[in-house]
């Protein structure tokens, strides 16, 4: 009898411990009234009882314990998502689709495998995705985009020729691609066969190398990145 009541007993404290751990829920009701039963059953002599309620207030403690995990699961993920979701739309406000398309891209994909995961009830795949998105705008700040166009302005002002201005950071940061500049706008010039016939007012446009994305009219009032950074 006493082997038996030393089973009961650890049983019994095993139930008591998870019941101290999870917060109310029906698995967690459950398992104090078998808790509290068995106790009755304990002090009343009946120990074939008693083992039996604790049995139960083990299993329905387990059973709050695996319905705790997955609320908390389900919280973290939907926390996360909600971020992404947050984070995706800021960065769509800085125009990150154009100036950051491969973070833009793969955060999007991601929060979408996200949303998939979260609705088929996958919490852990869901917070995994919604932490990729997260991650993969951790590098994207706002910032002006380089110059798609710039304005000649006279010579005794800025010594502006196509080497010069394609030295110039916000444009190619290196004057020895200066072509590049002359082939696309040489169309706009008096005298197309002529380079150094450029004049103050004409506007030049200065086409993408390498991808990079461009927009808009140089103005010396904004501060630029320097291309190739």
């Amino acid at each position: 009898m006493k082997k038996l009541v030393l089973i009961f007993m650890a049983v019994l404290m095993t139930a008591s411990v998870f019941a101290i751990s999870y917060k109310n829920n029906t698995y967690q009701k459950l398992a104090d009234e078998y808790t509290k039963k068995a106790e009755k059953a304990m002090d009343a002599g009946e120990y074939d009882d008693a083992i039996k309620y604790s049995e139960e207030a083990q299993k329905n403690a387990e059973l709050s314990k695996a319905f705790i995990a997955r609320m908390l699961a389900m919280g973290e993920a939907e926390d996360n998502i909600k971020l992404a979701k947050n984070r995706l739309a800021w960065a769509e406000k800085i125009d990150a689709p154009n100036i950051y398309p491969m973070a833009y891209t793969a955060a999007k994909e991601n929060l979408e495998n996200a949303e998939t995961s979260f609705d088929a009830e996958e919490w852990g795949r869901a917070n995994e995705f919604a932490k990729l998105s997260l991650a993969a705008l951790e590098g994207v700040t706002e910032k002006t985009p380089l110059p798609a166009e710039y304005i000649v302005r006279p010579w005794a002002e800025t010594k502006d020729c196509y080497w010069n201005i394609s030295g110039r950071p916000y444009v190619y940061n290196n004057p020895l691609l200066w072509e590049n500049l002359y082939q696309a706008n040489k169309s706009k010039m008096p005298k197309p066969e002529d380079p150094n016939l450029i004049h103050p007012g004409m506007k030049m446009s200065i086409p993408s190398l390498t991808g990079e994305y461009r927009s808009g009219t140089y103005d010396p009032k904004k501060e630029y990145e320097a291309y190739g950074k």
